[in-house]
């Protein structure tokens, strides 16, 4: 869904050098604006804000990276880590925390955290008036927090920072790495726009990161919580999957699967934009039946792709193989493409975000999910499922894709044979 708060925005945007991000910001943060961007330590916040700095500088814009909580060092070994160069960046690092252990800086008539915070917002009003900036990062204001001590002193330097930046034409990105001992929404109110960083613990594999954008005034953006990861190279950020923004028209036509037993079963045939279950226990010939679609698209000169959660494609290959329904030079020739998938390495949006490049670039017209067993396992519990499947489905269904999905039953007979959850 796409929030525009009752307003158009034609104001031009500044890009953040994620593809994903500028997706759910409809092109970008809004420029000449102050933006904060939240999140506990080894959330990327850093990355993030260096990935915006490197697009300005590649639009040719003059960029300020203005650090309290980290050296310079350590933010071109970060750098350096994600193949990037700082070259034609300013970095200043203001090292108030020296300045308070030297006995010459002792005062008598101020308290010494007055006079430093007054200090070190002059030696960073003074640093952009030299450089006169488009871009600015200010890193961190957990700093700037403990030299204000008092919160009400804290959120009025906060607020002169603004008013400061606000005739200079600056976009300026303030990072909070939330270490204090409580969530300040007085700082939401006087950000122009709030994005929001979480990690959630899973109980095996990696963490799963969020992003959320809690606010953008006067733009449209995408609500709901996105997945995003953080590779060499920088963030990639996955948007949510919304079917409801491709529905259009499309071919409805039937899909025969070429053997023509399964075909008068199913009452001639599958049709285009329609999704089909195969359930049943383990041995009954479920991935079989799956692949058949996979040949049968091939056969006609259109794309495929299965996304294998459980067994290996060397598995699938020898099997086909061995019922003389070969699907080796499909995959040699590009037609069927068979992704392994590690639910334990891989989050949903990772995953939706891979099945919709597979469709939008490679023109994909049948997808085999298999199993539904294993995509339940890469999620963070079961209660996201339906709704997660339910987009991806209905995505599907609006490209006129057939998607054919695989779920083992557990039990043998009967009563006591049971679905591992409700997929109506």
């Amino acid at each position: 869904m796409i929030q525009n708060n009752g307003v158009s925005s034609a104001k031009p945007k500044a890009g953040t050098g994620i593809a994903g991000l500028d997706q759910i910001l409809s092109g970008g943060l809004p420029v000449h604006r102050q933006y904060l961007v939240e999140g506990k330590p080894g959330t990327g916040k850093t990355t993030l804000a260096l990935q915006f700095l490197l697009q300005g500088r590649e639009q040719g814009e003059r960029c300020l990276y203005v650090t309290l909580s980290e050296t310079k060092d350590e933010l071109g070994h970060v750098a350096e880590s994600h193949g990037w160069s700082l070259q034609g960046i300013d970095l200043y690092e203001l090292d108030a925390t020296e300045r308070r252990l030297k006995p010459e800086w002792e005062y008598t008539v101020f308290r010494p955290e007055d006079a430093e915070l007054t200090d070190t917002i002059h030696d960073v009003y003074q640093q952009v008036e030299k450089i006169k900036p488009r871009r600015v990062v200010f890193d961190s204001l957990s700093e700037m927090r403990l030299l204000a001590r008092d919160p009400l002193r804290y959120r009025r330097q906060i607020l002169a920072l603004k008013q400061f930046f606000a005739g200079r034409q600056c976009t300026v990105m303030l990072l909070d790495d939330m270490t204090g001992t409580d969530h300040d929404l007085q700082l939401h109110s006087i950000s122009h726009g709030v994005l929001s960083l979480e990690r959630l613990g899973r109980e095996y594999g990696p963490f799963r990161r969020q992003l959320v954008v809690l606010k953008l005034r006067g733009a449209p953006f995408q609500e709901g919580c996105h997945d995003y990861v953080i590779e060499t190279g920088g963030l990639r950020v996955f948007p949510r999957l919304v079917a409801a923004e491709h529905r259009g028209d499309c071919d409805r036509s039937g899909f025969p699967s070429g053997i023509a037993e399964l075909d008068g079963l199913l009452g001639g045939a599958l049709h285009r934009g329609t999704s089909t279950l195969i359930i049943g226990p383990a041995g009954a010939g479920k991935s079989t039946l799956a692949a058949v679609y996979l040949r049968a698209a091939a056969g006609r000169g259109e794309h495929a792709v299965a996304y294998m959660f459980e067994e290996s494609p060397a598995t699938l290959l020898d099997r086909m193989a061995a019922m003389d329904m070969d699907l080796s030079t499909h995959v040699s020739s590009g037609m069927v493409g068979i992704r392994r998938i590690d639910p334990a390495e891989l989050c949903p949006g990772q995953f939706a975000h891979q099945l919709r490049k597979d469709v939008e670039e490679v023109g994909v017209r049948v997808v085999v999910i298999d199993s539904l067993n294993g995509y339940l396992n890469a999620m963070p519990n079961e209660r996201f499922l339906t709704v997660q499947m339910h987009e991806l489905l209905g995505y599907l269904a609006a490209k006129g894709v057939v998607a054919v999905l695989t779920m083992a039953q557990h039990g043998l007979i009967g009563a006591a044979v049971q679905s591992p959850v409700d997929v109506s």
